[in-house]
């Protein structure tokens, strides 16, 4: 026994507040209300930053949250509009005016900061929460497909630096995260389709039951047919939700990111489209990509690779792009995707529908002929 150390393995309680509801700033809806609630103050404090995408579709929507906090008697509350999409995490001024509001608005750790928008927005105001006071509490209203499904209730928070995606960032749990699904319906089509593509993720890799209501309702889906997406959105959320809940390492401080496949080359795409194409979209063409890898290397049975594809074809999805014909580039991202996980490359491949395994190498010529064989398909 070493009598110059000492080691002591601690853990810190989390809770997970996951809540589904509609029109959350209608004042007879008491969600939001008892979510700032629980953490013990009478009468609550707290700034929301909305998307302006949201601003723009919703033009009341600032008004009603402020009635909101005045009907249920909270101390204060302010909100800012910011803008939203990759420029708000490619942007540091948009950071900096965010921990400015968060100061001016006198937020201590016990006070709630709310991000109200799509995927990219609650990345950058929860960066800013972590890093005010250390960390102060904050609550997500996704207002996206992709953002309700996945990265709105993971324990993610980022912005890009130095030409690299999520180059800034930190672990840290949210307050809470509630999903409106009245908010969706100003979605554009494209914002729609999105989200579902981290659904058919997430269900190739853990549920097979999911990709197969997906694969099978693929046109309802598109059609923005509510009963059929809905509950697809909310088994979604529930996948990640428990992965982080009870993977076993939520920080990623040991493991890989079973949940990240397909994305080696989404965020490298992202990138080399200087972000023409949709996060999801990237996701689309990354998880075809990949999937026709897990067949061209032997792991996925070739009909298996046809029905993903066709699914995510079904669902409106373009799986390829002119970008991908520089696949020197775009086989960087695999060293880059290393550099991010940390240690050896760790990527998720298929076996089967629901089923995945990883692998710490790629053989390019198989990339290659896999980026082929969706240029094929495309043409």
């Amino acid at each position: 026994m070493n009598q110059d150390a000492i080691t002591a393995p601690f853990a810190v309680p989390f809770i997970h507040r996951l809540h589904f509801t509609s029109n959350a700033f209608s004042p007879k809806n008491v969600v939001l209300d008892q979510v700032l609630r629980e953490g013990g103050a009478d009468s609550p404090l707290a700034v929301a930053f909305f998307d302006q995408g949201v601003t723009d579709a919703w033009p009341d929507i600032q008004e009603s949250a402020a009635e909101y906090a005045k009907s249920h008697d909270w101390t204060a509350f302010r909100s800012c509009p910011i803008p939203g999409g990759e420029e708000s995490k490619n942007d540091p001024a948009i950071l900096e005016r965010i921990l400015q509001a968060i100061h001016d608005a006198g937020i201590d750790r016990q006070s709630y900061v709310i991000a109200v928008g799509g995927g990219a927005l609650l990345d950058t105001v929860g960066y800013a929460a972590s890093i005010a006071h250390r960390g102060v509490r904050l609550v997500r209203i996704p207002t996206t497909t992709l953002a309700q499904g996945d990265s709105g209730v993971g324990v993610k928070n980022g912005v890009n630096a130095f030409g690299k995606k999520n180059y800034l960032g930190v672990f840290s749990s949210p307050w809470a995260v509630i999903n409106d699904e009245a908010l969706l319906s100003t979605l554009s089509d494209r914002d729609w389709r999105c989200g579902f593509v981290e659904a058919v993720k997430v269900g190739l890799v853990k549920d097979a039951a999911l990709f197969e209501t997906i694969a099978a309702q693929a046109t309802e889906i598109s059609k923005r047919q509510l009963d059929v997406a809905i509950p697809v959105i909310r088994m979604s959320a529930e996948l990640h939700l428990r992965h982080i809940t009870e993977g076993g390492d939520p920080f990623e401080l040991i493991s890989a990111r079973p949940l990240d496949f397909g994305h080696w080359a989404a965020h490298k795409l992202e990138q080399m489209t200087q972000f023409r194409l949709r996060h999801g979209e990237t996701v689309a063409i990354g998880i075809a990509l990949d999937t026709l890898y897990s067949v061209e290397t032997g792991l996925l049975a070739e009909a298996d690779g046809r029905r993903v594809l066709d699914c995510l074809a079904g669902l409106g999805f373009s799986l390829h792009d002119e970008a991908m014909a520089d696949t020197t580039v775009l086989l960087r991202g695999l060293d880059e995707f290393r550099e991010h996980l940390g240690g050896r490359l760790t990527v998720a491949m298929l076996t089967g529908i629901g089923a995945a395994i990883d692998i710490h190498e790629m053989q390019p010529a198989a990339v290659v002929r896999s980026i082929e064989r969706l240029a094929a398909r495309h043409s």
